[in-house]
């Protein structure tokens, strides 16, 4: 397994007048030099981190030698939120951050290690939101901008349920699993659960399967994650906005000089495929390289997880030219 790294942040002031003396930004780095070869930095979805490749890694099937994302050909790194609890690491305010500040926090992480250009950026879910974020601070950053079941901004829907999930992070007795069953029925679909449990009893507790299958996501989850991380991701989620400041969401997108590959799941019922298609329609006469690609399954929004050769498929191009 590649260790983690880290990387001191100093003299920071998040926008919302926060100041850090200094901040620890952990990271791996999988694959080729970080100085002689295109560089694809990999923004981690919710409950995520920088292990993105390796046995254990969350997307290996698409990461690592001879993979579509080619650590023999690419180096490939990924930054944990901070926060997010990796290395210990939590904040008891989650309101001194919005994903812009962590948008700015990886900029100047890849600064540190004298990356001025990416081949290409890559995030799933909320790290496809931060990636947005990052485009538009730095236009010329990277060759391939590819959010994938993501979007520039917290829409309403993301909104409500972000704000349910805090409720439930607030007032529940097991907040940690309680939040993580809600999540997963956005995360997949009713035709999906269908498919797989068919409403069969677990022999064992006595229970349906699907009742089973979501209690052991939720321990799973708690196991492994802090409070107060899940706390600052929901948060963050929630915050994705590009238009914060005030600019218009076609002038900022039209300003990112890379090639932007949109990538939403038709079943999506979270970041829901209509926001990318509207974004597409919005900016591909003012900028022709921009391009819509619709992942089709039954699994909703974990499917950019799950459909590995439907991944594979949209990414050849970008990573086989």
């Amino acid at each position: 397994m590649n260790s983690i790294k880290c990387l001191s942040l100093t003299d920071l002031k998040t926008d919302a007048g926060i100041y850090l003396a200094k901040l620890d930004l952990y990271y791996q780095h999988f694959g080729q030099s970080l100085n002689n070869a295109p560089v694809v930095l990999i923004n981690h979805s919710l409950t995520g981190d920088s292990n993105v490749a390796g046995q254990k890694g969350w997307w290996k099937e698409l990461v690592g030698p001879k993979k579509i994302i080619d650590t023999n050909r690419y180096a490939v790194l990924a930054f944990n939120i901070p926060g997010n609890g990796v290395k210990g690491q939590t904040f008891s305010n989650a309101y001194d951050f919005h994903t812009g500040d962590i948008a700015l926090f990886f900029l100047k992480g890849l600064e540190l290690l004298g990356i001025s250009r990416l081949y290409a950026l890559v995030g799933g879910s909320i790290g496809g939101g931060i990636a947005w974020e990052m485009a538009v601070f730095a236009p010329k950053l990277a060759k391939y901008i590819i959010p994938v079941a993501a979007d520039w901004k917290a829409n309403d829907w993301i909104l409500a349920n972000t704000f349910l999930q805090h409720r439930i992070l607030e007032n529940s007795n097991n907040p940690l699993e309680d939040a993580r069953i809600h999540a997963m029925l956005t995360y997949r679909t009713p035709q999906s659960f269908i498919q797989r449990f068919e409403r069969t009893i677990n022999d064992e507790s006595g229970i349906y399967n699907i009742e089973s299958w979501l209690l052991h996501h939720g321990k799973k989850l708690a196991e492994r994650f802090h409070l107060d991380a899940y706390i600052l991701v929901n948060h963050l989620l929630a915050s994705i906005n590009i238009e914060r400041n005030g600019e218009n969401a076609q002038d900022l997108i039209k300003k990112i000089e890379g090639e932007i590959h949109l990538i939403a799941v038709d079943s999506d019922l979270f970041f829901t495929p209509v926001e990318d298609q509207k974004t597409y329609e919005m900016i591909k006469h003012q900028k022709e390289s921009i391009f819509y690609h619709e992942l089709i399954s039954i699994h909703g929004h974990d499917a950019f997880l799950i459909e590995n050769d439907a991944m594979i498929k949209i990414l050849n191009p970008i990573f086989k030219n």
